[in-house]
């Protein structure tokens, strides 16, 4: 695991007493944002909202379940509404409209780039996500899936997502994992839990024999228990980084690797790679009662 991971997860005894050191500081950003949602004005956007989000930093699996419900929605004309992390556009972008892609992945983010890549919807990256929503309206979208947006006092259906792995400590950041208090769960419409209301698939596309898995997200090593036994070595950059070819080409050369092993996000960052590139294919089982509680949703 990297540090963060450890620090997050399964602190060592330095890591304990530095959480509780910055625990004053974990209470500040904690009411801070406890306070801006209580003030945060209730709007009806005028069109069926479903808030995709969690309360941990890193992956939860918000991706798969959108690009699920998305899916499944595609007979109604979709709107898909996210920050557009670590992307190199600013403002309002408009990623994708009805499945045709409009720029390229850099001015999207990851995970934008892989909903407009596969999804029939119109994709939508900008800060302001009221903005983000109202022009997924304007295009035409019938329903809005907004990533991450728990907590933006939208009238909308709220879909929590709790990873599998809790963290060690039940603090907010820097003490812990939470972005908010634990709390706040209770204000979910839906608290889904990894393991039991949703359960992830995994295969391999277009395995070799000598892999690398490389890898650009938060808490890789919840990859390990996906990893076939022809991963030969781990090469992780920060999350959303954007990859050197050429520590890609080293390390391909001093593991004689057959091919490099990512996740369909970074498969996205990786499109002109002149490697081979093997891609953890992911997908996502909803709870059937769940699952038809969103899509009834989406038809009011």
């Amino acid at each position: 695991m990297t540090w963060i991971e450890n620090y997050f997860y399964a602190p060592s005894l330095p890591q304990k007493i530095l959480a509780y050191t910055l625990y004053p500081f974990s209470l500040v950003y904690g009411g801070v944002a406890t306070i801006k949602r209580a003030l945060a004005p209730y709007e009806d956007l005028g069109l069926p909202i479903i808030s995709v989000g969690n309360l941990v930093v890193g992956g939860s699996g918000k991706t798969p379940f959108i690009l699920e419900i998305a899916k499944a929605l595609e007979p109604l004309h979709v709107g898909v509404v996210s920050r557009g992390y670590k992307r190199a556009s600013r403002g309002l972008v408009v990623v994708s409209q009805r499945a045709q892609v409009l720029v390229p992945q850099e001015c999207a983010g990851d995970e934008a780039y892989l909903y407009a890549l596969n999804l029939k919807a119109s994709v939508i990256v900008s800060a302001d996500r009221k903005a983000g929503v109202l022009k997924a309206k304007a295009l035409g979208a019938q329903v809005v899936l907004l990533d991450d947006g728990f907590r933006f006092n939208f009238k909308k259906l709220n879909i929590v997502l709790q990873p599998a792995r809790a963290p060690y400590f039940n603090f907010v950041l820097p003490s812990g994992a939470f972005r908010e208090f634990p709390r706040n769960y209770s204000q979910a419409d839906m608290l889904l839990q990894e393991g039991r209301d949703y359960t992830r698939q995994v295969w391999v596309r277009d395995p070799t024999p000598r892999m690398i898995l490389v890898s650009a997200i938060a808490n890789p090593s919840r990859l390990d228990p996906f990893l076939p036994a022809q991963v030969v070595h781990k090469l992780y950059f920060r999350d959303h980084a954007r990859f050197d070819l050429r520590v890609l080409e080293q390390a391909y050369q001093a593991h004689q690797a057959t091919s490099l092993l990512v996740t369909t996000k970074d498969a996205v960052k990786l499109r002109d790679c002149p490697l081979p590139l093997s891609v953890l294919e992911l997908s996502l089982e909803i709870a059937p009662a769940y699952k038809q509680a969103i899509l009834d949703y989406a038809q009011v």
